[in-house]
């Protein structure tokens, strides 16, 4: 599990639709494809229901959300928090 495919499958949840969070996070429709693909390759799991071009959160999906939020919340906090010690290539 990749911070990148995790960055994915949210805006794929928060948008609906493969394309329309390709297009917010102007990669290629493929680039969202593969990843959630792997995800759920991954944790043995579907995490959308496929409508045509729009798509929903199964039940595993929506266990991930929150998690995959949370994950991506934490990362940042531990950046920025590095980031505040204003070290710069310290030996």
């Amino acid at each position: 599990m990749e911070p990148e495919q995790l960055r994915i499958f949210l805006a794929v949840a928060e948008h609906g639709s493969f394309t329309a969070a390709a297009k917010a996070l102007f990669v290629s429709h493929s680039t969202t494809s593969r990843a959630v693909a792997a995800l759920e390759r991954e944790l043995e799991a579907p995490l959308f229901l496929r409508q045509g071009k729009s798509v929903s959160l199964t039940r595993a999906g929506e266990a991930l959300r929150p998690e995959a939020e949370r994950i991506l919340n934490e990362m940042e906090t531990i950046k920025q928090n590095i980031m505040q010690l204003g070290i710069r290539n310290e030996e």
